[in-house]
């Protein structure tokens, strides 16, 4: 699980990154706005997924 989360993460960064120089207009806001609040979502769950196991 851990592991889907931190491609998941990764994945998101790199796309939002990309779509600077790839896209214009309202797409480009439109995908890093996703993107982000994938890597926003994926970042929380790996937080919350380390203070249990700890």
């Amino acid at each position: 699980m851990k592991a889907l989360l931190w491609l998941v993460l990764a994945a998101a960064i790199a796309i939002n990154v990309s779509t600077s120089f790839a896209l214009d207009g309202v797409q480009q806001v439109l995908v890093s706005a996703a993107t982000g609040v994938t890597a926003l979502a994926a970042a929380t769950s790996l937080l919350l997924t380390h203070r249990r196991q700890s």
